[in-house]
């Protein structure tokens, strides 16, 4: 799974790599470790304005929901199941770059996970790379209030996040550079899943 990464590039940086300028560039904060449980926002590139990075909150609501409870189940979408689940399959056309420095895993050094080792898991070639993503648009039915959130696409782990993500081996897919525009532009999700790579290095923190 992925409910903890890792962005703390310089606005200039992370324009140049994506094409793109900050829409909101003032509400841009650096961060080391950003918990996805806090639903905060962060940078995105979508497929409607490929030259905007936008700040989306991550825990996707669709935009059929009631309340927001649902993003505490949104933050990572299997794509095996993408087209099945409710709360994604609206939204499977709806793609976004989540853009990134790292994330975080745990390896259970254990058979319960009392005992864990701390990840870091970076690019074995970028400094900043990008998540495959989906989003949606959601408005209050009662405030009326909008928010626009994504979710993390994740697939069966590589022979790397096996070894680290030992209790349930699963991983983000992380979008090669050449690669992103397609799925910016719809490709299939399915040639994204397992065995597409990605190269990676992983860190004990």
């Amino acid at each position: 799974m992925c409910f903890r990464t890792k962005l703390n590039s310089k606005i200039r940086e992370i324009e140049k790599v994506f094409d793109a300028q900050f829409s909101e560039p003032e509400l841009y904060e650096p961060r080391e470790e950003i918990n996805g449980f806090d639903f905060s926002s962060n940078p995105v590139v979508t497929d409607y304005a490929p030259g905007e990075i936008l700040l989306f909150n991550w825990g996707l609501i669709p935009f059929w929901a009631k309340n927001e409870n649902l993003k505490k189940s949104t933050l990572n979408a299997r794509i095996e199941s993408l087209a099945e689940k409710p709360a994604f399959r609206n939204a499977i056309e709806n793609r976004c770059l989540v853009i990134a420095n790292g994330y975080y895993e745990w390896q259970w050094l254990d058979e319960k996970g009392r005992k864990k080792q701390k990840y870091l898991i970076t690019s074995a070639e970028e400094e900043i790379f990008a998540f495959a993503g989906i989003y949606s648009h959601w408005q209050h039915p009662e405030s009326g209030e909008k928010k626009h959130s994504y979710s993390i696409i994740t697939t069966q782990a590589n022979e790397l996040m096996s070894e680290i993500h030992n209790n349930k081996q699963r991983m983000p897919v992380i979008l090669n550079a050449k690669d992103r525009r397609a799925w910016l532009e719809g490709a299939s999700h399915d040639q994204f899943a397992f065995p597409y790579e990605f190269p990676l290095r992983a860190q004990k923190i």
